[in-house]
């Protein structure tokens, strides 16, 4: 692709509404194409918050504990996480399935664990009333909502799933998350621009954009580690993105278990399969799309095999997801054509 063409097609997202800013890295898998751009307030090196494209990171030091036999994904949660964690942990119809939920559930999201990050959650923080959500508030939360199916029943995306896999990683290593995902992933790969954000002092990440106003969660963000807490670049995700899709972490026969997708319907419409993500492209090839995992900041992170293009970056908009899906899709037409 032209790089004029590549750099007015990250330009031209700032035409949409509530567009501030734009960053896209794209690679191909032999690296002969490789360009990247940031736009409007968000350079090229910006660090943001990746937000729920932490959950592959998550996935990608579970696979690893696998391949040293510490883990397996059928392994019920109660070998790992105490009785006061599981107590009434899920309650369907007047039967409690806590003690039958696997790791597997809940990196599919088909645990049916009630998500903590509800409607009114996100109505409290875009309105920038930044809280703390750590583990045993959300679990508390989850615990006063009635789940609505048995664990492997059905698929509905929660965060709570999330926050109980950075808990049992902690008790597996006996280390926190920051040490573990420093250790297993940022150190490993040189990442030199990622971290787990913990010090709500910290203003290097881009703030986010909630339509047309800036909001500051340094709280919030700081507190939601496993399931969103990770700052990096469009350059770091990179790296990290091409290493857990080659198989640096775990053997690379792992991820065809991992593709078998369940269409999610929220927070939007893809595909989820287990601990990732599966963005439609086309009605034509439905689940043949982008392979990765979007982050409610507008950030992303995915790999179209069809092609063998790699994208990292963001729009650092709450709602942002279309404008950079649209870039994507762009890309791939340009390429595939």
């Amino acid at each position: 692709m032209d790089k004029l063409l590549f750099d007015k097609l990250v330009t031209d997202a700032l035409s949409k509404k509530n567009i501030f800013g734009a960053v896209l890295y794209v690679e191909s898998g032999d690296n002969s194409i490789s360009m990247l751009k940031g736009a409007g307030n968000l350079r090229a090196d910006q660090p943001y918050f990746i937000a729920s494209v932490t959950k592959i990171y998550v996935t990608a030091v579970l696979l690893k504990l696998r391949s040293e036999n510490r883990i397996h994904l059928q392994d019920n949660i109660l070998q790992y996480l105490s009785d006061d964690i599981l107590h009434e942990l899920h309650v369907f119809k007047g039967k409690d399935y806590s003690r039958e939920i696997t790791i597997h559930h809940l990196m599919a999201n088909t645990s049916g664990i009630p998500d903590y990050f509800s409607s009114e959650a996100v109505k409290d923080l875009t309105a920038g009333n930044d809280q703390s959500w750590g583990f045993e508030r959300a679990i508390t939360y989850a615990k006063q909502k009635k789940p609505k199916f048995a664990p492997g029943k059905r698929v509905q995306y929660s965060d709570t799933n999330y926050q109980l896999l950075g808990k049992i990683i902690e008790v597996i290593t006996k280390k926190d998350i920051h040490t573990v995902f420093k250790e297993y992933v940022f150190e490993e790969l040189k990442l030199e621009d990622t971290y787990l954000y913990e010090n709500v002092n910290d203003d290097r990440p881009a703030p986010i954009n909630y339509k047309d106003r800036k909001i500051y969660l340094p709280n919030y963000m700081a507190s939601i580690g496993p399931e969103g807490g990770i700052v990096s670049t469009a350059k770091d995700s990179m790296i990290f993105l091409k290493a857990f899709m080659n198989g640096h972490f775990f053997p690379k026969e792992y991820l065809n278990e991992l593709y078998d997708w369940k269409l999610l319907f929220g927070p939007g419409l893809f595909f989820y399969g287990v601990g990732i993500a599966n963005q439609p492209i086309s009605i034509k090839e439905l689940k043949n799309g982008l392979i990765g995992h979007w982050g409610q900041t507008g950030a992303f992170a995915f790999y179209h095999p069809k092609t063998d293009l790699y994208f990292t970056g963001t729009t650092n908009q709450f709602y942002g997801q279309s404008v950079a899906a649209k870039m994507m899709l762009k890309m791939i037409k340009h390429v595939d054509r």
